[in-house]
C-alpha cells in the first residue's frame, strides 16, 4: 500500500466545530453522519461531514473508497450533555406550543455550544490493524 492510500500516515486532523455539531445532531435525529477523511492521505488532513448511505460503514475504513469514517460522538468528551429531546423541554403547567418551541430552540442552542466546548484534542481512528491515534485541530 502506498503512503497516499495508507491512513496510518495521518498525524493530525483539522475538523470544523460546526461539522461535529451538525453530524452529532443529524445522528441523533436518525441520519447516520460521520466525519470523513479521504485519500490521498498525508500527515495533516481535513475531516469533513459526510452522510453515510444505507448499510455504509460508520466507523473505520470504507472498503470501497478507502476513506476513513469517524463517528461524531468520538470527537467529543464523555462529559458533553445529552441532546435535548422535545419531551425534555416541555414547559411546566399549562401547555403552550410557542413557549415549548422557544424553550426547545434555546435548549438545542445551549447543547450546540456545550458540544463546541467539549471537543477532544486527539482521537483513535479505527484501522484494520488496530487504533491509530491522531491529534485533532478544531477550526471555527
Amino acid at each position: 500500500m502506498s503512503d497516499e492510500a495508507d491512513p496510518t500516515v495521518i498525524r493530525s486532523l483539522a475538523i470544523h466545530a460546526g461539522d461535529v455539531v451538525a453530524a452529532l445532531e443529524a445522528s441523533e435525529q436518525g441520519s447516520e453522519t460521520v466525519l470523513r477523511v479521504t485519500p490521498p492521505f498525508t500527515g495533516r488532513m481535513r475531516a469533513r461531514i459526510h452522510r453515510v448511505g444505507p448499510g455504509g460503514d460508520t466507523d473505520g475504513t470504507d472498503a470501497e473508497t478507502g476513506a476513513v469514517h469517524i463517528p461524531p460522538d468520538r470527537l467529543v468528551e464523555d462529559s458533553v450533555p445529552a441532546y435535548p429531546r422535545a419531551v425534555d423541554t416541555e414547559p411546566e403547567g399549562e401547555y403552550d406550543v410557542d413557549a415549548h418551541h422557544e424553550r426547545h430552540v434555546e435548549a438545542v442552542e445551549e447543547w450546540r455550544e456545550a458540544v463546541r466546548e467539549h471537543l477532544v484534542e486527539s482521537v483513535d481512528l479505527s484501522m484494520r490493524d488496530g487504533p491509530h491515534r491522531v491529534d485533532v485541530a478544531v477550526l471555527g
